[in-house]
């Protein structure tokens, strides 16, 4: 299974939309254009605009409003995701250097600001402030998934419930977003709306669980991941809390000092050993596969089309992809 397959119902659109974003971007001021053309060159996956793009399609059919609405939720991911290169000091982002590397935090920040304003007028300039709302919820859960996620890792206390609600409120609910904004952009009828929503939310939590178990499948050989990255920053992650639960007191203790000292080489190693000894991964990854689940279920009164079956695939791709 791969993105382009799944595309394919939409391949036209997403020319479209590509060159809407490159648009969206611009600026006449020189610094700001140099900037963006720069960060255009860090291709990624571009999940967030096919969610909101299949969504429409499978809900009604894209147009206008869909196609600022998939603009609008780049933007303020990309933006989200310059602020996190500041936040964490990253040198790289997509295989090439990050903005802040470049040109420093000052004038990286700025550029999410940039990004942000340029969501936010574009919602406001068409009137659609149901998407303005619909952003700004997500927005805040977000903040709030982050800034519990910094709180839990200092204090090393992580449980099931808590980090669902850490990855539901910082991964899922933009992903969750995406495909209401699609089918709010096609569709006025609020059970359809409801269904896509719930749908990315059940995709979204997959989809970070997945993330997280690839954090500890690294050592198999998988790519595209640094291997041990969350054990490095000493995240409590689902495989662990799992592996926390099934392993004997003193073994689980001694897992939690490695990570409360910070020690990294071999002993990454170590704690990828305890998640897969003690059936962590595996019971990450069929949790993952029970949400996924979920989300196509979410999907089954919604009339077949090529756009539905491309959401159904992007179900399977999210729990099979490797990287």
């Amino acid at each position: 299974m791969n993105l382009d397959e799944i595309i394919s119902p939409i391949r036209d659109e997403v020319k479209i939309f590509n060159d809407e974003f490159r648009h969206a971007v611009r600026s006449r001021v020189g610094i700001v254009d140099t900037v963006a053309r720069y960060m255009l060159r860090q291709k990624g996956k571009k999940i967030r605009p096919l969610l909101v793009l299949l969504s429409a399609e499978a809900s009604g059919g894209i147009n206008r409003s869909t196609y600022r609405a998939a603009t609008l939720v780049e933007l303020l991911h990309t933006a989200t995701l310059i602020h996190d290169d500041v936040v964490d000091s990253a040198d790289t982002r997509r295989g090439i250097a990050s903005i802040n590397a470049v040109w420093k935090n000052k004038v990286a920040v700025l550029m999410g600001d940039y990004l942000l304003s340029r969501g936010l007028l574009l919602s406001l300039e068409n009137d659609e402030f149901e998407f303005l709302k619909i952003c700004s919820v997500a927005v805040k859960r977000m903040s709030e998934g982050e800034l519990l996620q910094i709180q839990k890792s200092r204090q090393f206390n992580m449980d099931e419930s808590t980090y669902f609600k850490i990855i539901s409120d910082k991964t899922a609910s933009f992903m969750s977003t995406c495909c209401e904004l699609g089918a709010a952009s096609s569709s006025q009828d609020a059970e359809t709306i409801a269904h896509f929503r719930e749908f990315g939310e059940y995709l979204g939590v997959a989809f970070q669980i997945r993330d997280d178990v690839l954090d500890y499948e690294g050592k198999k050989g998988t790519l595209g991941k640094p291997i041990g990255g969350d054990i490095k920053e000493r995240k409590v992650t689902l495989p662990l809390i799992y592996a926390f639960e099934n392993a004997p007191r003193q073994a689980a203790a001694s897992i939690l000092k490695l990570l409360k000292k910070g020690k990294r080489g071999s002993r990454i190693e170590e704690v990828i050993d305890f998640a897969q000894n003690y059936g962590g991964i595996d019971r990450a990854h069929k949790k993952a596969e029970e949400l996924v689940m979920k989300a196509r279920n979410e999907l089954e009164g919604i009339s077949w089309s090529e756009a539905k079956e491309s959401l159904l695939k992007l179900t399977e791709f999210v729990v099979e992809r490797v990287s």
